[in-house]
């Protein structure tokens, strides 16, 4: 893991899917890390991207707006073909091949081995914060930021566990360039995340 640089991004190009929820953030946690920050509403601008970022939102409107901008189909494909992706709480809905209480005809981009449930710590008034022990970034506890959160309920093979609550609930997991998390790091200072994100994009560079 690379140390917090403001030059960790320096030449890469990552996408911050911008079509509902908090794009804004993680767009300023990928500048802060000296990455080249294009905003993707339209398959032509997904083109682009070394790396991409699902942001929180609302998932079955993000799922919605994505077929509706033509999108589904190519981050369908670019995930599937090894694209690095970071998607936090909605974005980790979007990345799970199941969902255990999606809407009707509610789809996900898939690509990650889990099963994930929506909204399940409840509504806006039990968002919540917590000090997560996610081994994998090292010693210093990860300040998680849960809002309408969903939770990882089955992990399967393809899949590794990153993080847990105290009564086991996962809320973290990796399968390749992919990483998900039920919480938001992008609105507690927290950049371990993004940087896991940089340093994937650079790594399938030198491949």
């Amino acid at each position: 893991m690379a140390p917090v640089s403001a030059g960790l991004g320096s030449g890469l190009r990552i996408g911050v899917l911008s079509l509902q929820g908090d794009v804004r953030e993680h767009a300023q946690v990928l500048t802060d890390l000296g990455a080249q920050v294009s905003l993707v509403r339209r398959p032509r601008e997904l083109e682009a991207v070394d790396g991409l970022v699902l942001p929180g939102g609302e998932s079955s409107v993000i799922d919605k707006l994505s077929r509706v901008a033509g999108l589904q189909g190519p981050l369908c494909a670019l995930i599937a073909a090894g694209l690095p992706v970071l998607g936090t709480c909605a974005g980790l809905i979007l990345l799970a091949d199941r969902l255990a209480d999606g809407i009707s005809g509610q789809k996900t981009f898939g690509g990650m081995d889990v099963t994930v449930r929506r909204n399940a710590f409840g509504g806006q008034v039990e968002s919540f914060e917590a000090d997560l022990d996610v081994p994998f970034l090292g010693p210093r506890a990860v300040r998680a930021a849960f809002i309408r959160a969903p939770v990882i309920e089955q992990v399967g093979p393809a899949a590794t566990v990153l993080a847990s609550l105290p009564d086991g609930r996962v809320v973290a997991a990796e399968q390749g360039n992919l990483l998900g998390t039920a919480f938001h790091p992008e609105t507690t200072g927290e950049t371990r995340f993004h940087q896991r994100l940089l340093n994937a994009v650079r790594e399938q560079a030198m491949r």
